[in-house]
């Protein structure tokens, strides 16, 4: 077997499904690949074909044109897929195992991943610590919104599905453990949520919703999500969610009227360095408004989980500093407050297997909460655009038919 399809970023606001590279177990030169990768063995990885690829969020911040990534480059960090070959240092996965793949590549061997921050390994990127598929500035390995692809350290990045004809039951649901939903409940768990919270988190994507969802899971007594659109508010509602609308103002006021103090014990920043102000500067671009909202309407001695995305090199940034990823924050209420702040790449790892068995055994219906919506790999240009606009769905590419086989 020799053919495979992907889905290629070619420039602003422009992707293209191409032909491209059958995976090996060599990392070979291409759009986005670390020189320093070029020619790595790959003797502990797997090649799977690809049952479902999401696309994210994290990906549209690329195809936008926010961020340096280069013509051609293969998309898709979200996997989950049936492994077809393994190579020879792989002693634990096998032919047939239907598997979750953390958006983190992670070599299992570094001090970081054996402190279980798998989000920073040390190994599998030359310029800096982290890694992850098809994603700029990530080491260069190849997406997965593709029919194939290579999964390095298989023994130690796959998570496998203990059924494989109960896990396609719930694939729409279970594709969302390769990032959104451990990435959501990060945010929950770092920010501190628990039985009795009161948890707002900004944003009502797919993430905002998966955080939701999680914060659910935790035991919060009231999650309230803000956001500008009105079909992603109502999506919150839907799976029993209160909802802030801040193109009318700052949440504080809608806040108190929810809980009749301008407060919560926690919150969580799903929105990332694309945000905008509230109010009627809603459709201005303002990348701290967020981070400095949670930092008012944050109860003293509360946290911020932030899986919300910030870049070092943003082209289209508002400023010169904000190009840079500097952003103007009001650290000093942070402070006063003695708020704690949680960054950076969820480590997935931490979290999939829990979330797999809350899944399995019909805890969570993350699937629900986030509006999957299973397209062809041919649809994925289309739907990038779609998710552009701001549709209330999470789209998930079955590029082999296999998710709408079993639906219909």
């Amino acid at each position: 077997m020799s053919s495979n399809r992907g889905v290629a970023y070619i420039e602003p606001g422009v992707v293209e499904v191409q032909d491209i590279d059958y995976p090996t177990f060599e990392l070979r030169d291409g759009p986005g690949v670390n020189p320093a990768n070029v020619g790595r063995k790959v003797p502990h990885g797997a090649i799977l074909k690809v049952v479902t690829s999401n696309i994210c969020g994290s990906d549209q911040h690329m195809v936008r044109g926010r961020t340096t990534a280069p013509p051609n480059l293969i998309l898709g960090h979200e996997i989950t897929g049936e492994i077809v070959e393994t190579g020879p240092d792989v002693e634990f996965h096998s032919v047939g195992d239907l598997v979750s793949v953390p958006f983190n590549i992670s070599c299992g061997r570094c001090k970081n991943c054996k402190e279980r921050k798998t989000g920073i390994c040390l190994n599998v990127n030359p310029d800096r610590p982290g890694s992850a598929y098809g994603y700029v500035d990530m080491g260069g390995w190849v997406g997965g919104q593709s029919e194939y692809v290579l999964v390095p350290y298989a023994d130690w990045n796959l998570l496998r599905f203990p059924d494989k004809d109960q896990a396609m039951e719930k694939i729409l649901d279970l594709t969302m453990l390769s990032d959104i939903f451990p990435t959501g409940y990060h945010g929950a768990v770092t920010a501190g949520v628990g039985v009795g919270s009161t948890v707002y988190i900004a944003g009502a994507g797919p993430v905002g919703l998966a955080a939701a969802a999680g914060a659910q899971l935790l035991g919060a007594a009231v999650v309230i999500v803000g956001d500008l659109n009105k079909d992603r508010l109502a999506q919150a509602r839907s799976f029993g969610c209160e909802t802030v609308d801040v193109s009318l103002g700052d949440p504080k006021d809608q806040i108190e009227q929810l809980l009749g103090v301008p407060e919560v014990d926690c919150a969580v920043d799903a929105v990332g360095f694309e945000a905008r102000g509230h109010g009627h500067g809603s459709s201005t671009e303002a990348p701290a408004t967020v981070l400095n909202s949670l930092m008012d309407i944050t109860a003293a001695g509360g946290a911020l989980g932030i899986p919300g995305l910030y870049v070092t090199g943003d082209p289209g940034g508002v400023d010169e500093a904000a190009q840079k990823g500097s952003l103007s924050l009001d650290l000093g209420t942070g402070w006063a407050k003695s708020l704690a702040f949680t960054t950076g790449q969820c480590p997935v790892m931490k979290y999939n297997r829990e979330l797999m068995m809350a899944i399995l055994h019909d805890k969570v219906q993350i699937a629900k909460a986030v509006n999957a919506t299973p397209i062809s790999l041919d649809q994925a240009p289309e739907s990038y655009r779609e998710f552009d606009s701001g549709v209330a769905r999470k789209y998930v590419i079955d590029p082999h038919g296999m998710v709408g086989a079993r639906a219909s």
